[in-house]
This record gives structure tokens, sequence and C-alpha cells, in this order.
């Protein structure tokens, strides 16, 4: 359970649907849309009123009796091209958190949550925790960088036409729930009168001459880097981890500056609380000056190799959607596109280093022995052997003379070995999946040669 779920529990529900996507079952009564998607709430432990059910599509072809059917249970139906479908749907979700902050559940029903949608959502729900359900009529084959609470397959959401679902007697706001033709800006609450404009020469007219828009628009390009701290971070303690493979320290640069430098960038934008720093990397082959540099400021030191280092930008893109963490970035070299993370501030490695401050080298000098006691506040650890989770080997000498045993060295030996086992293996999965969808059209090509 995420920081946020228990209030959300009772809190309002808004639902975005894509009927063209998650479209109503042939047969199916459009009247049993909302008592379905309320009996999943209430299964799920969600009491919380269901504020509002907006449906977007092509609506020129939905009949009257299921817009009238929506329209009765308190659903509201909005009619938009259906390449302007994304566009228009994200576009009031954005409106709707910006009126409604949370403790709020979002739900949305569409196939382009794990493609359009998901990158934009994913960083605005880093800013703002909403609890969130999806639905979507295929499971989306990648993992998706959304944290959800509930996520479900859409005709199993709806149940069997025939199964009795108890609802509560509601009598809905007609004035709350309307038709809507996003093109025109018109609305009104007679389906007829409805389907009457879509067919008019004047809605015809509109939607001709004004541009489609189909690409989603990313309101969270537009947003600043390095922000100054929020209250409720400014002495709130700092964890950093550090990848010395991707990151490296440059040459001729004094390992004692790098916690120094970072604490003052992160002064400079108004934090304070204490830092602690670990940095990963093939200590074998890290010059023995870098690391009792290092250590001598207080920086752990944890062993590791190239070969095992996982993608982890997606896991955590969730876990800061889940926690309130407060997330900084540094990298090498500037992205050739923005990271789904959404961080408060962002540098580039080597300007973060390059603090031109006189009392950077005196000050970790000063407190190098005295104020952080040597090697003594460092941990020092090996990621390679006992899964990981071996002990703080208390010194520089202690962790060397770790490094070139004989034992290591055969550790080491063994995850090489097996993550090129898996890679190969995955690779031939791949070759096999590539066999299996275009040998047959290969065979067919060449009969006709």
């Amino acid at each position: 359970m995420w920081w946020g779920e228990e209030a959300a529990k009772g809190a309002k529900i808004a639902v975005w649907w894509d009927m063209k996507e998650c479209p109503i079952p042939e047969g199916y009564d459009a009247g049993r849309i909302r008592p379905s998607l309320e009996a999943a709430f209430k299964e799920r432990g969600y009491s919380g009123p269901v504020a509002s059910i907006t449906a977007y599509g092509d609506q020129t072809q939905t009949p009257v009796h299921i817009l009238q059917g929506l329209l009765s249970t308190g659903v509201s139906v909005a009619h938009t091209r259906s390449e302007s479908t994304n566009y228009i749907l994200y576009r009031d979700i954005v409106e709707w958190r910006g009126q409604n902050p949370p403790p709020a559940t979002m739900m949305i029903i569409s196939n382009q949550v794990g493609g359009d949608l998901s990158w934009d959502l994913a960083r605005l729900q880093q800013r703002s925790q909403y609890n969130l359900f999806l639905a979507y009529s295929k499971a989306p084959c990648v993992l998706s960088v959304l944290s959800t609470s509930s996520r479900w397959l859409w005709e199993k959401l709806l149940g069997d036409n025939n199964n009795r679902i108890e609802t509560r007697s509601v009598q809905y706001k007609l004035s709350a729930m309307i038709l809507c033709c996003k093109s025109c800006n018109f609305d009104c609450q007679s389906p007829e009168k409805f389907r009457k404009h879509l067919s008019s020469y004047k809605h015809a007219r509109q939607e001709s001459v004004y541009p489609t828009y189909k690409e989603v628009n990313r309101v969270t390009e537009t947003w600043g880097r390095n922000y100054a701290a929020a209250p409720e971070y400014a002495t709130a303690k700092i964890l950093v981890w550090w990848n010395m493979f991707d990151c490296p320290i440059p040459e001729g640069y004094d390992a004692r500056r790098v916690r120094p430098s970072l604490e003052e960038a992160f002064k400079k934008l108004g934090y304070s609380g204490p830092v602690s720093i670990t940095a990963y990397g093939d200590l074998n082959h890290t010059p023995e000056h870098l690391l009792r540099g290092l250590s001598s400021t207080g920086v752990s030191l944890a062993h590791t190799i190239l070969d095992t280092h996982q993608a982890f930008s997606t896991p955590l893109v969730r876990l800061v959607q889940k926690q309130k963490h407060n997330l900084f970035l540094a990298y090498s070299s500037r992205p050739c596109k923005m990271f789904v993370l959404l961080p408060s501030a962002e540098w580039l490695w080597h300007s973060l280093l390059e603090e031109k401050r006189k009392h950077v080298l005196q000050k970790c000098t000063s407190e190098s022995e005295s104020d952080r006691g040597g090697e003594s506040s460092a941990m020092l650890y090996c990621k390679v052997c006992c899964g990981g989770q071996g002990p703080d080997y208390k010194s520089l000498d202690y962790l060397r003379t770790h490094l070139s045993s004989e034992e290591h060295a055969q550790e080491e030996y063994s995850i090489t070995a097996f993550v090129q086992l898996k890679t190969k293996n995955r690779n031939l999965s791949l070759l096999a999946q590539y066999d299996r969808e275009h040998r047959q059209q290969w065979r067919q090509a060449s009969k006709k040669i």
C-alpha cells in the first residue's frame, strides 16, 4: 500500500473512457456501465463518490439508445474526432488535476495509457500523487511506467450482461451530465438534439476547417529544472547513489572534493539535510588514492562489475509515484530526450564537480579526519559476493584483501558467465520468435519467384 491509498479509498473518483479502444460489447446494456464500475471499486474497498464518468469517441454512429442509457446513469458523452481522442482526453485529465487536488482516484479506460499518455502522466504522478486505476481491452505487452492500485481487462470489468449487480439508488443530477461536442464547444442533454448537431452543416464545417490535434500535449516538457527546495525537503536527509562507470572521477581531480562539491550544489538550492553518498564501481581497477580520498570524506564504496548493471529507470519511476521522495539526477552527457523520471534538480556531472570555491578543498581536508572520522564513517562493501549482501569491511585494506582473493575471483567469474549465458539465451529466443513470425512469409515469397 502506498502512502496515500488509505485516504483515497473514501475520496472522489473520476473516470475518462475511450469508447473506441474499449467499446461497449454488442448487446450490452449501456445503463450498466456505471453500476459495473462502481461495483468494481466497491470490491476493491473504494467507497468514495464517482464524481464523473466521461466517454470519449466519434459519436456520429453511436445509437440514440446507447447515448440515452449512458446519460440516464450519470455518464457524460463527448464527441471527438477519432485521431484527436487521446489529445482531448488527456487535456481534460490535466485540467481536472488542476482543479481537484489529491487525495482522489483517477481511472483511465484506454489501450493508449501504456503508450502516448504514460510518459507525461507518469511525470505528473511524481509531482502530485493520485490513486490510479487502469482498464484496457488488451493487456500491454511491456511493463508500464505508471504505478497503479488496480487494473482490469475491460470485458471482465463489465461482466456478463445477465449478471445482477447490486447498485445504490442514486438520483443523478441531470444538469451535471452532458452530451458535448469537443469540436464545436456545443453541449446539450438531449440525445436527439446531439445527433442532429453532429449531422449538421455547421459541425461538418467546423471539423473540416479547424486543425486536428493528434499528439498528446506533454505539459511537463516545459517545466523548469533545479527548483528551490520545498519546505518539507529542505532539511531532510539526502541519499546519493553514484555509478562510477557512467560518471567517473575526472583525471587529475581530487577525490576529496566530490562530497563538498555535491553538498555545495544542494546548499545552493536550499537543501541543508545530512548527505549520505555511496559510490558503485569496479574497485579493483580504481586507483587506491581515489578510493582513499573518497572514503576519507565519508563516501561509502561498493564494488560491483559493469556486467551486472541493470536498467532501473522504470522501477524507480513507479516507486516515486507511490512514495513522496524528492529526486535529483546527474549524468555525464545531456540525454537526447527528457527522462520519464521527474527530478527537482539536474546537473551535468562535470559541471557539478566544478564548483569554483576556494574553501572547498580546505573544508574537506579539515573535516575528513576530525569531523568525519576518516574511513570509519564510510561503509565498504562487495556487492558481487554473498548475494550482494556482504559485510562492511571496515577498512579499505580489508576490502582490498577480499577483492584480491581467489574466492572473490570465482564469484565474479560465475556472475560474468551467467550474464553472458542469459544474453545468449535471450538472443536465441528473439531469433526463434522472428523465425515463427516470418519464415512462412519467406516460403510463400520464394514459391512465387
